[in-house]
């Protein structure tokens, strides 16, 4: 399971010219669902997620998670993520879950998360989605999440 995360400060997803999601300072979040993930792998990213340390401190030094910050959290379903780009001009994505799979294991995610830090704001699976953001730093990090 592969978590795009995005210090944020502030960011929205859209879906047919409406806003379905909108955080202030915290995490955006783009998850790719592989096959061969699993709950416990979506359960893995979430504590990664809120255990980050992406946030500056004091000092300015990057030691506080969203668990510290009590920052917000949007995730959006990102199936691309997966794509396998070593050859040619156009990404594969065999790697990527099916979508009633990537969709599960995508609200586990989210429930993972709501159940350790309360409110998500999400982007909606399967969906044209516009998403917007307003990266600080820029800090993006890519977590990956394998099953053990």
């Amino acid at each position: 399971m592969i978590g795009l995360l995005q210090r944020v400060s502030s960011a929205s997803v859209d879906v047919d010219g409406e806003r379905i999601a909108a955080i202030d300072h915290g995490l955006l979040v783009l998850v790719g669902v592989e096959r061969g993930d699993s709950e416990d792998e979506a359960r893995r990213l979430a504590e990664r997620l809120l255990n980050y340390r992406v946030f500056s401190d004091t000092a300015g030094k990057m030691n506080l998670s969203l668990r510290d910050t009590g920052g917000a959290i949007l995730l959006v379903p990102q199936f691309t993520l997966a794509a396998d780009t070593r050859k040619g001009n156009r990404p594969g994505f065999s790697a990527a879950a099916e979508p009633g799979r990537g969709q599960a294991l995508f609200d586990c995610l989210v429930e993972a998360v709501q159940m350790q830090h309360g409110e998500v704001a999400t982007g909606r699976f399967g969906a044209d989605m516009s998403v917007s953001l307003c990266n600080e730093g820029p800090v993006t990090i890519s977590l990956h999440v394998t099953p053990q």
